[in-house]
């Protein structure tokens, strides 16, 4: 349960954070195709908002951390409202160079934003749960209480991110429709700055972690990157399944307006039942704590796999939406196990790039996946598409499994911790025991 004021306040303001970001994406993807009439400038927006800022992202984390000055992480989400409303000044006298060079600013900002922020939620929840832990008990089990607290703020972001997700689109589709581009960015741009005064009082400069210099920094991640094989390996095999994963963007409106003839609405359930599907994942998530992550990881890519599959083979409208709603439980799930597992194998002091090297590999492996979706489209149909990239995301399951039975996923905490009671700290994966096996 999140007792802490500040972390209810971190929840919170990611949540209105998010909210205001789908009046964002949803503006500029309508603006830029009504006055280009291109679907390549949308395509050019989403890679400028995304897979530019995944190269800036770590350096850009790195960098704040180093800051020891006040309301650091605030001052972003500040920058993000101004280069917002600069954004609804362009889509006035529309300039399409302009508006891609902010966007990728803007989303570059934003990445680095929500990487700090779920670093600081999974610190929050941490302290608290140490801080509610008797001195009576033993180190592991207080590193046990610590480790499902960070998993329950997981759980947490993952549930109002869901929420946003169903919300967030049909909102932003009114107020586009209704009061113009323009309205809905600036709708956007007080989204951060609500959530930079909700959160001025965190600070996510961190102390001792690899050396004054950005550089430094960087270079302390990449080699606790390199030293520990399962987190490499996780990454790795995290960043092939995103490809699979994201692929079915350029895949579902053909299918639903093309394969099931279910039109707008049809592609919007479809949408919709996703959404529900993630927050019921996340909810299963924040109940299944104490679970192994390696299991719900496995299961949890698994469902997607087989959800696509589903798309492929459904007839209709109904046993699509089943399909959607099992892969959306399924995402929500991978999801919030793989931010806790990158968490428990990395120390405290390390989270924060860690949590920018996923973010890095969320924005740059989507936008594979869209050209692998959109290039099955063109040689196939979007059924032969769904089921390809169904049983290459199912495929990846296999290598969750070995990922966890070769290395184990399970960790043994905090470096610094262990390096008191005798451990080498570079040692934060233990061998799985024959149970486990």
């Amino acid at each position: 349960m999140l007792q802490s004021s500040r972390l209810r306040r971190i929840i919170a303001g990611y949540t209105i954070n998010r909210l205001g970001t789908w009046f964002g994406y949803v503006a500029l993807s309508l603006a830029v195709f009504e006055h280009t009439h291109s679907a390549l400038a949308v395509a050019a927006l989403l890679v400028a908002g995304q897979a530019l800022p995944a190269f800036l992202v770590p350096a850009v984390v790195a960098r704040v951390e180093a800051s020891s000055r006040d309301a650091k992480l605030s001052a972003l989400y500040l920058f993000e409202a101004l280069a917002t409303v600069a954004l609804a000044v362009l889509l006035w006298h529309f300039w399409l160079p302009a508006i891609l060079v902010l966007v990728a600013i803007d989303g570059t900002a934003a990445l680095a934003a929500s990487a700090l922020l779920r670093a600081e939620a999974a610190r929050v929840a941490r302290a608290d749960a140490e801080a509610r832990t008797v001195s009576s008990v033993g180190p592991g089990e207080r590193l046990d209480d610590a480790q499902t607290a960070e998993r329950t703020a997981n759980a947490a972001l993952n549930i109002a991110f869901s929420g946003t997700f169903v919300m967030g689109p049909a909102l932003a589709g009114v107020v586009v429709a209704a009061a113009g581009g323009p309205v809905a960015l600036l709708i956007d741009a007080a989204s951060f700055l609500i959530c930079g005064a909700m959160l001025i009082d965190l600070q996510p400069h961190v102390t001792n972690a690899g050396g004054g210099s950005v550089q430094a920094r960087l270079r302390a991640a990449w080699e606790h990157i390199n030293e520990v094989a399962a987190l490499r390996m996780l990454l790795f095999t995290e960043g092939i399944a995103l490809i699979f994963f994201a692929a079915d963007g350029s895949i579902e409106v053909p299918y639903a307006k093309v394969t099931l003839h279910a039109g707008d609405r049809g592609y919007g359930l479809l949408l919709t039942v996703w959404g529900v599907g993630v927050g019921v994942g996340s909810l299963a998530f924040a109940r299944a704590v104490r679970r192994s992550l390696s299991v719900m990881l496995s299961g949890g890519t698994l469902a997607v796999g087989l959800a696509y599959i589903g798309f492929a083979a459904a007839p209709s409208l109904l046993l699509a939406c089943v399909a959607g709603f099992v892969g959306g439980a399924g995402n929500g799930v991978q999801w919030a196990s793989l931010l806790s597992a990158v968490q428990q194998l990395t120390p405290p002091s390390l989270h924060g790039r860690m949590m920018g090297a996923v973010e890095a590999i969320n924005a740059l492996c989507p936008g594979i996946g869209l050209l692998l979706g959109g290039l099955l489209v063109a040689i196939g149909s979007p059924r032969s598409a769904f089921l390809i990239v169904g049983v290459g995301a199912a495929a990846m399951t296999v290598a969750f499994v070995r990922l966890a039975g070769g290395a184990g996923l399970e960790p043994i905490g905090d470096a610094a911790e262990h390096a008191s009671a005798g451990e080498s700290p570079r040692r934060l994966v233990r061998e799985p025991t024959r149970a486990e096996r």
